[in-house]
């Protein structure tokens, strides 16, 4: 047995409880704030998403400026939870992706690897192959994709360190990249994320969850 597979972070029973706990929530408590110490935790586990290539075609804008976020309300549909959560976590994706950005991640794995940029050039060649297929609207619909994957282990995490999330689509994206700079920086916001605790009076926190039986959704295949 290896050492990696020793290690057991929390046991099955809680990973489901946790999963059960966790919803969309409707309303958050915005006294409560999420503690440095977590939130550093949270911003490590997006920086350890995984993705296609491994080439991160994203950028996470943590916002926390609570003047910011009320400007944020009006273009996210009135939701009040961009206001009121602790950290509102904005999932953006990197525009006109090019062969610049692979020869930077292939100095990135030299580095962290410690081998040379030349080994790495077959590797190279086949996502700089895979972007010129690409037309720019099939390489921002490939990033979104890529930044789904990285919300999903934001709130996976997050409920697992007992805190609240509410992923969310229903917002202006050009308005957002308007109001925070994110066109000048190169990205689009592609989906949004608060955090932080749920409100007592949310009633929709002791909601049964609604999901299919695992039959219907979980198929087994045999050669």
């Amino acid at each position: 047995m290896t050492s990696a597979s020793m290690l057991t972070a929390t046991s099955p029973e809680t990973v489901l409880q946790q999963l059960q706990w966790r919803y969309a929530v409707k309303a958050f408590d915005p006294t409560q704030k999420i503690s440095e110490e977590m939130w550093q935790t949270l911003e490590q586990c997006l920086v350890l998403t995984p993705s296609s290539f491994g080439l991160q075609p994203w950028k996470f804008f943590v916002i926390t400026d609570l003047a910011l976020r009320q400007q944020l309300v009006e273009h996210a549909w009135g939701q009040s939870q961009v206001a009121d959560a602790s950290h509102l976590v904005v999932f953006a994706i990197q525009k006109n992706l090019d062969h610049t950005d692979v020869d930077r991640y292939m100095q990135r794995i030299a580095e962290v690897r410690n081998t040379s940029v030349d080994s790495l050039e077959g590797f190279a060649d086949t996502i700089k192959g895979v972007l010129d297929k690409l037309s720019p609207a099939d390489a921002d619909a490939w990033a979104t994709r890529q930044v789904y994957i990285a919300l999903g282990q934001f709130m996976t995490c997050a409920a697992l360190l007992g805190i609240d999330t509410c992923p969310m689509e229903g917002f202006v994206p050009d308005k957002f990249d308007e109001l925070l700079g994110l066109s000048e920086l190169g990205y689009h916001a592609a989906v949004l994320c608060p955090a932080g605790y749920r409100a007592e009076d949310d009633k929709y926190a002791t909601l049964p969850k609604v999901r299919f039986p695992k039959a219907e959704v979980v198929g087994h295949l045999l050669a």
